[in-house]
């Protein structure tokens, strides 16, 4: 595949957005691990932790490409909204929202590069199927037992 030129700083503002989106998955996963109570709290909150580390890798990484390409990561946080709504199934289908905005920020950042840098492509690429995954691991925990 030739590499051609691509919107560089396009490419830097969307890294920026995705290390604002996961910064902000990091703080929304360690409130609801807070937040959840009953007799699953226990492997829930250890999920839910897990979950924020995974969105810190995830900021660690595209912090790394901006500065890779020279360029400076942002210091901001993505939205962060309180809705006070504590289930365990309203955590989980406000964790589908946060992840499908992340999916389309890594697909936003996979049109810019596509056919014209291998290594932020698959970047974008291996994203997008975590994050896909990832969103079908808390639709099974949302399905009623059969």
């Amino acid at each position: 595949m030739a590499e051609s030129a691509y919107d560089k700083a396009a490419v830097v503002a969307t890294l920026n957005k995705i290390l604002e989106a996961e910064l902000a998955g990091v703080v929304r996963y360690t409130h609801y691990s807070f937040m959840v109570f009953g007799y699953g709290r226990i492997p829930i909150v250890s999920w839910l932790r897990g979950q924020a580390e995974e969105s810190m890798m995830h900021a660690h990484e595209a912090g790394e490409l901006i500065t890779y390409l020279g360029e400076h990561p942002s210091l901001g946080i993505g939205p962060l909204l309180e809705t006070y709504r504590h289930d365990i199934g309203d955590i989980l289908r406000e964790s589908l929202e946060h992840e499908a905005a992340a999916r389309d920020l890594y697909a936003e950042l996979l049109a810019l590069v596509a056919d014209r840098d291998i290594t932020l492509e698959e970047y974008a690429r291996r994203m997008i199927a975590e994050e896909t995954m990832h969103a079908g691991e808390v639709e099974k925990m949302l399905r009623a037992p059969a």
